[in-house]
């Protein structure tokens, strides 16, 4: 167990008694930012970072470790204690590392430059050393104090600009260190500069190439005192420019702003959101902004652990996608242009792989403003590149996973009717990126399956395509064109194509019509197989779309039930050469990687719905802890705390098209989920607690549900949902397979 911060441990004294009470009149001016603990994973596998950031900001001003490995893709991971520097960006929960970008490092001692060092040789000599009971973690604020020089240093952020505040000790110098050279992971500068524009103002730029080919930051950065000296160079090669800047007074700020586009929309971008020196007044407001978001659900738990691992799963999902337009609406376009947001605000980060299973379905009950703006981006995305995006990352597409998600995404806005985006565009995107040959999709789209001797990860790719294809149906549906729809519908049941009747699983399909060989549904291999990060017991499942289909398939419900029984009873996952991603095991089921998450929930399908609320209950109080070390995988941009958010409530989006959501295992007495800006809805379930994980009966605004599931109309109505809750299975609860 870790020593929590200072704030974490004060904020003890109130919650004896505001935990357990109800969700109503009495506790709802009590701080929810007091169960948010960041430090949640950083450890592990979970790659997210401890620092400040703002909901959906523009900056993440956090600390990195400067050790290059796949556990510290977010900069830092909790088993280090070697601090090489602050820098502005940053990814939550990525299994590829990038950003870490304008490293600041305040430093005590006397700098020196040395002819033919290496960069990262040069940052190790000045470095901070740190233990983790000096360091003080909160939303909107990060502090820690260095071990070898004394110095505390306090991060905080508005929406568009990052604040730094130092306080250096009596005696020694007090210099900082900005570093445009220092690359933490897969990043190689291409052109740096740093101008000294007056004595408390330095500008510059960062290009890079990395996992985002083309990633550019101007930025802009104020001092509160004059600069006293300064040297600038290049340490380590070209392009890894070194900045050294002398202060006089013990006490330093250092307010930034960056642009993708320009310096001038840098400093427009700071001095609009931080035109004063107020470092506790921002730090205050930041927190205040993240108050009002995860306010918009007000939960009763039985305990302070189950409320943090829940508000601290909310704000993993409010961190990313992240603002990317700058205040004047320009942003760096995918072929380097500028191009301008003129209706709305353009984000970037988009894991969609990951987060259009259930993030994005949660921000269509808490974020209809954002998804508006969400989908605005990716059809600007479209009207650049002719496709929608896959994996973007500022401003670059990296082609990163299989699928096009944005597709599912774009569909739920459309057919729960969010927005004011245009929708007839927004559907030729959706076919036309359905239609386009990329990846294997044209044989997809003509053969009903993609070679296995063609494609790699053939398997994969088909069923998450099938997935989308079943979205660009529904839109169709809804906007009347039936041969579209006939056409996608069809396509949705491709999936059916790689069953092979005698082993039982979706198995990888040569060009001749010949299953690959050799195969073992547990083995996996992170390249060269038919699956992605996943093995043939997982991808068996990856049908969301047509569940029926899938048990007709199988043999019926029985089967199917036997069969899915029989995943969680696998050896686990075989191969030396496995994803590290597949974590999370029970059995071969991998909670710690999203293609599973719905998996848990299809014994609804099968009349075995106590079935699922077993398990369900079993990853949520297994698989999420309130420390370091509290998430099994990693944690994909919100994609793995948005399972918990959905789980945790009752409920979760199997197919997110369909706009229903399956019936787990709450785990919450009572939440309030803020629908619309005066309207609420209402989960109920008192008698949830760790022995009473199955649902006896479940009522809709008091009358009686014999569905396994709840529409998406249902809940933007607002109303109430109510759960009884048992220690004994209600077998008969949806009806018997």
């Amino acid at each position: 167990m870790y020593k929590k911060s200072l704030f974490l441990w004060v904020a003890l004294l109130p919650v004896t008694l505001s935990a357990v009470m109800p969700v109503g009149k009495s506790n709802r001016t009590e701080k929810l930012t007091q169960y948010v603990d960041p430090m949640i994973g950083t450890g592990g596998h979970g790659h997210t970072y401890p620092g400040a950031a703002f909901p959906f900001g523009q900056i993440q001003l956090s600390p990195d470790n400067g050790t290059q490995g796949w556990d510290w893709c977010s900069g830092y991971h909790y088993s280090d204690s070697i601090l090489s520097g602050f820098s502005h960006l940053h990814l939550s929960g990525t299994g590829i590392g990038d950003l870490a970008d304008l490293s600041f490092l305040p430093v005590a001692q006397k700098v020196t430059f040395q002819a033919g060092e290496k960069n990262g040789d040069f940052v190790q000599r000045f470095a901070g050393k740190y233990s983790h009971s000096q360091e003080v973690v909160r939303p909107g604020y990060y502090a820690v104090t260095l071990r070898n020089s004394g110095i505390k240093a306090e991060l905080t952020v508005t929406e568009r600009a990052g604040m730094h505040r130092y306080t250096f000790p009596e005696g020694g110098e007090h210099n900082l260190i900005i570093n445009l050279g220092f690359a933490i992971n897969w990043d190689k500068p291409i052109e740096t500069s740093l101008q000294v524009v007056n004595q408390q103002l330095v500008t510059g730029v960062r290009w890079s190439k990395g996992w985002a080919d083309d990633q550019r930051v101007y930025f802009a950065v104020r001092f509160s005192q004059p600069i006293l000296g300064s040297t600038i160079q290049d340490v380590g090669g070209a392009h890894h420019t070194v900045g050294l800047f002398h202060f006089g007074g013990r006490q330093l700020m250092a307010k930034v702003g960056i642009s993708s586009v320009s310096v001038a929309n840098a400093l427009a971008n700071l001095d609009g959101s931080l035109p004063g020196w107020a470092f506790d007044a921002t730090a205050k407001a930041a927190s205040e902004a993240w108050e009002g978001e995860l306010s918009k659900i007000r939960i009763e738990a039985t305990d302070r652990e189950q409320k943090v691992i829940f508000y601290t799963a909310l704000y993993h999902t409010l961190v990313a996608p992240a603002l990317f337009s700058d205040a004047n609406g320009e942003f760096k376009g995918v072929k380097g242009d500028t191009r301008k947001a003129s209706d709305y605000r353009r984000y970037t980060v988009f894991s969609l792989w990951d987060t259009y299973r259930a993030l994005h379905t949660l921000f269509t009950l808490i974020q209809q403003p954002r998804v508006n703006e969400m989908v605005k981006t990716m059809l600007d995305h479209y009207r650049q590149t002719g496709v929608l995006p896959v994996w973007e990352l500022e401003g670059n597409e990296t082609w990163c996973m299989v699928g096009n998600h944005s597709i599912s995404v774009i569909a739920e806005a459309i057919l729960k009717g969010i927005g004011d985006f245009d929708v007839p565009l927004a559907y030729e995107a959706m076919k036309a990126t359905s239609l386009a040959d990329r990846d294997g999709m044209g044989y997809h789209d003509k053969l009903g399956y993609i070679p296995a001797e063609k494609i790699p990860q053939s398997v994969a790719k088909s069923e998450e395509i099938a997935i989308d294809d079943w979205a660009v149906a529904a839109v169709a549906r809804k906007l009347g064109k039936r041969e579209d729809a006939a056409y996608f519908e069809k396509r949705a049941l491709n999936y059916r194509n790689y069953f092979d009747k005698e082993s039982g699983f979706m198995r990888g399909k040569r060009s001749d019509g010949q299953w690959t060989t050799p195969f073992d549904p547990l083995y996996s291999k992170h390249e060269g197989s038919d699956y992605t990060e996943g093995n043939g017991w997982q991808y068996l499942w990856l049908v969301p779309q047509d569940v029926d289909g899938l048990i007709t398939l199988l043999g019926g419900k029985t089967a199917f039930a036997d069969k899915l029984e029989g995943l969680f009873l696998a050896e686990g996952v075989k191969g030396a050469e496995a994803s590290p991603d597949i974590s999370g095991l029970i059995g071969s089921y991998a909670h710690g990687n999203e293609p599973g998450h719905h998996t848990t929930f299809l014994f609804n399908y099968a009349g075995k719905a106590w079935r699922t609320q077993e398990l369900n209950r079993q990853i949520q109080e297994t698989m999420y802890h309130a420390n370091p070390d509290g998430l099994c995988g990693n944690e994909d941009c919100g994609q793995m705390s948005a399972w918990y958010i959905f789980s945790a409530l009752g409920f979760y989006p199997v197919n997110p098209s369909d706009l229903t959501y399956q019936f787990g295992s709450p785990r919450v007495k009572e939440a309030r989920i803020q629908v619309a800006p005066d309207k609420w809805f209402t989960v109920k379930a008192p008698a949830a607690s760790r022995e009473n994980k199955y649902i006896r009966e479940v009522k809709l605004n008091g009358s009686p549900l014999h569905r396994s599931y709840l529409t998406h109309q249902e809940i933007m109505s607002g109303g109430t949902l109510e759960f009884t809750m048992d220690a004994t299975p209600n077998k008969a609860l949806f009806g018997k397979p």
